[in-house]
């Protein structure tokens, strides 16, 4: 591994404070509690913007993974603040399980219960109960797994249904956001409850949570990757694939969330049979995946061979992990070189020196969104603060 890699781990670790400090010094919410829902491009706080859910497990999660990984107390007010307010005003102590989005006043406004959310509040309270030792928190992941566990299985087909109502009834409308098609199962809410399984397992040694962590690494392997090295994105109940595209940045995070996964489970075959996988990913992941200028594209339409060339902050720096794994599997030079080009488009396009955070996206000239923002539902410190510290575990 060379010196100008090396540079990259020390320069992303530095970079772990500017995020943390944003987040601290930006979006902590004085007036109505936990945290602000938007700010816009410009870092200008958006006034009665809802709160949702995705952000507020991210926050926790992030918040928590950092005190974990720095080994200190610094941030356990966030933690402690990101916690209380999940438990006070999105938990739905009716029906159990986590509401979608709240008013500023944290005022429920869509009651539905997304499997995606749920998993995030999982993956998010076992990561605060590592710092906190918080049982509530345990027994709360532990009782948002066995809700998905119970409502969301299909026990029949295998995977887990998209989305339900308030009281976990059926919805016809399952769409995770409206840029998502309207599926009964989708690569990214498997890849997320895996995710949460996988962090569960570390604190809550159970033999069906085993069971259905394996069971969902099966299904990566046997559903969702398609011939041509990509993961299929968006199925019916069934498993009939309704989509045709391509999301590099959910490639190349899928290849070392299923190797943790695969580790966590313990079963050296399996273990063994994601590498391979994660080589073969990665390799296409370089071929397809790079633009001229070092950086990761966006995502490609196999239908029409459009290929979206905007360049999201986050796939970049899933990328940096994903190749790391690639390499200590492989020490093949490629993905080190391919990840000081990611970071060197990154540093100078992405990350915003002005206004703070980073940008949700650029043009293929490097160019911002000013319509983007810097603090919304979807635009959090998880894909960031994460990559930071895992590249210097």
């Amino acid at each position: 591994m060379n010196d100008a890699y090396n540079m990259l781990k020390s320069e992303v670790k530095l970079e772990l404070f500017n995020i943390l400090n944003y987040w601290v010094e930006n979006t902590v919410d004085v007036k109505h509690g936990g945290f602000v829902g938007k700010r816009d491009y410009y870092n200008n706080l958006v006034e009665k913007a809802s709160k949702g859910i995705i952000l507020n497990t991210r926050i926790l999660w992030s918040f928590s993974a950092a005190s974990n990984h720095l080994k200190t107390n610094n941030y356990k007010d966030i933690c402690d603040r990101a916690y209380s307010y999940l438990k006070t005003f999105f938990n739905d102590e009716k029906h159990q399980g986590l509401f979608w989005e709240l008013t500023y006043k944290g005022e429920p406004i869509n009651r539905r219960k997304q499997v995606y959310a749920q998993a995030f509040g999982t993956y998010a309270l076992s990561e605060y109960y590592l710092f906190s030792k918080n049982e509530d928190a345990k027994d709360w992941a532990i009782e948002l797994f066995a809700l998905l566990e119970k409502h969301a299985k299909d026990t029949l087909s295998l995977g887990y249904l998209e989305a339900f109502n308030h009281d976990w009834g059926s919805i016809q409308d399952m769409r995770l956001s409206t840029k998502d098609m309207n599926a009964a199962k989708t690569m990214n809410t498997h890849l997320h409850v895996l995710e949460a399984y996988t962090s569960l397992l570390k604190i809550y040694d159970n033999a069906q949570l085993r069971e259905s962590l394996k069971t969902l690494i099966e299904l990566f392997i046997n559903k969702f990757l398609n011939s041509s090295n990509h993961f299929d994105l968006f199925f019916d109940k069934q498993w009939k694939l309704l989509s045709n595209s391509v999301s590099y940045g959910h490639d190349i995070e899928t290849v070392w969330l299923l190797i943790e996964a695969a580790k966590r489970t313990g079963d050296s075959h399996l273990i063994t049979q994601i590498e391979n996988l994660a080589i073969q990913v990665s390799n296409t992941f370089l071929e397809e995946a790079i633009d001229i200028d070092g950086a990761v594209l966006n995502e490609k339409n196999l239908s029409t061979g459009h290929t979206d060339t905007d360049k999201h902050w986050w796939p970049q720096m899933e990328a940096l992990v994903g190749l790391n794994y690639a390499y200590k599997i492989k020490k093949e030079e490629k993905y080190i070189s391919h990840s000081l080009l990611i970071w060197d488009f990154t540093k100078k396009h992405l990350i915003d020196r002005e206004n703070g955070e980073w940008h949700f996206r650029v043009n293929r000239n490097g160019s911002a969104y000013t319509s983007e923002d810097k603090v919304s539902m979807w635009k959090a410190p998880y894909h960031t603060s994460r990559a930071c510290m895992v590249l210097n575990d």
